[in-house]
């Protein structure tokens, strides 16, 4: 009887631990790292008021103006493919969660943090079969620390078209473009029936002229390399079905599914999962749901987890990985495959991002988080200030606090330090947090925040 009162305590200090975080903060913070990424020219209502306006002369190879959008991650590349997929992830929890978000007192910031992306695609995608893919070079960017306000190198812009294909590219804007189509419709009309036009251009250019956006130019291939084209079509395809209801696209999706039936998994390289929930979703049919509840069942039945519980999927980007997983889980659940399995799971793995082993992997949230988060902009002293690679160097926490970025996160063992130098675990990207901040909007709309 004694081991019972025990037990019963323990379970209860672990529920009560578990229940303290306020997601609702997180969400908050969270799209303050948004802003901190912005490119361009910064808006008369920036918070994030160590940023200054930036790039001013990103142009494209005849002069198109290629200002804006977000900056990748701690470095000062504009990487479309990346950026493409983080405003394709904004935008559904916007479509799906937006309860969550409406909760959290941040739809109107979720909708400007979507727009900054969507406004640059529209720049970039200067013809129906041409895009700008990137903007700024992976070694020179790489070559330079400091503020972005102060860059003086070189700032190439590649472009896809039809002689240099990427379908990735162009389908996974498609998918943006069209799920912020969805987010706009009810806000600007106007604007919305735009995305939606350059979403299907982009469909038809990725449909038609495949290939691989790395393949295109090889300087993206220093930092990012894209694995295949097949998951962006399906997913691509299934986001203008649900946008639009034309059954073209549903015809393209189910064409494109064969070569990629075998494949699971979600991530800005990997979109099978998320396509089969959205089908899942859309269609009724068994199979996607059927592939997603065996997949969701083995990663939490028998996926390596760290000692204290971290799901681990991969070292680079820990805890984005993981939470890509719970978004896609969470979805599942949504269509009452195992919901408070799931649902409890999900909650259980952001709770260890944010501190429940006593470490917050959030910049800016809870008592111990990271001060030294590999950031150039956030390691830079106020301007005019020198800021080079000594500043790198340093010891020293940040001058600047990046509130609201998730790190890379730990090894398979909880093992971090906080170091500047450390980018597999201690960088910040866009990437990581807009999967992060979709669970946070799902746990928020179902009553999980304090």
């Amino acid at each position: 009887m004694k081991l019972f009162f025990v037990l019963a305590l323990a379970l209860h200090l672990y529920v009560t631990h578990t229940a303290a975080f306020n997601y609702k903060e997180v969400l908050q913070k969270s799209l303050l790292f948004y802003e901190a990424q912005r490119s361009g020219k910064l808006p008369a209502d920036q918070r994030v008021k160590w940023r200054h306006d930036s790039a001013l002369n990103d142009k494209g190879n005849h002069g198109e103006d290629l200002t804006g959008g977000y900056y990748d991650a701690g470095d000062w590349v504009k990487f479309g493919f990346q950026m493409s997929f983080t405003a394709t992830i904004l935008a559904w929890g916007l479509i799906d969660h937006k309860k969550g978000y409406e909760a959290a007192g941040s739809l109107e910031e979720g909708r400007k943090a979507l727009k900054w992306a969507t406004d640059y695609f529209l720049k970039a995608h200067v013809s129906e079969n041409v895009m700008y893919a990137q903007v700024g070079s992976c070694s020179l960017d790489h070559d330079y620390w400091g503020r972005p306000e102060d860059m003086t190198e070189a700032r190439p812009a590649f472009m896809i078209n039809t002689t240099h294909p990427g379908s990735d590219m162009a389908a996974e804007t498609a998918a943006a473009l069209a799920a912020s189509y969805m987010v706009f419709k009810e806000v600007d009309a106007t604007y919305a029936n735009t995305l939606l036009t350059h979403a299907k251009q982009l469909y038809n250019f990725a449909y038609k002229y495949r290939g691989k956006y790395s393949d295109a130019f090889s300087d993206v291939r220093g930092c990012y390399n894209s694995s295949g084209y097949e998951d962006e079509l399906v997913w691509g395809a299934a986001w203008l079905y649900r946008a639009t209801g034309d059954k073209t696209y549903l015809t393209y999706a189910e064409k494109e599914y064969t070569p990629i039936q075998y494949y699971i998994g979600f991530s800005w390289d990997q979109k099978a999962g998320g396509a089969d929930v959205l089908l899942a979703k859309i269609t009724k049919d068994s199979k996607y749901l059927t592939k997603m509840k065996n997949y969701c069942d083995q990663i939490m039945n028998s996926q390596q987890r760290t000692p204290k519980g971290l799901i681990f999927i991969s070292q680079w980007g820990s805890l984005s990985n993981t939470a890509y997983v719970m978004q896609i889980c969470l979805e599942t659940a949504a269509l009452g495959v195992n919901t408070a399995k799931y649902q409890a799971e999900a909650k259980k793995q952001i709770n260890y991002m944010l501190g429940d082993t006593g470490y917050s992997y959030l910049v800016g949230f809870g008592s111990k988080y990271p001060t030294h988060c590999h950031h150039r902009a956030a390691s830079c002293p106020d301007a005019p200030a020198k800021c080079d690679w000594t500043q790198y160097s340093t010891t020293s926490p940040n001058p600047q606090v990046l509130t609201g970025a998730l790190v890379g996160g730990p090894g398979a063992n909880d093992d971090y330090t906080d170091v500047r130098s450390d980018y597999v675990h201690n960088e910040v990207d866009t990437v990581y947090n807009a999967g992060f901040q979709g669970v946070l909007a799902t746990l928020i709309e179902l009553g999980y925040s304090d």
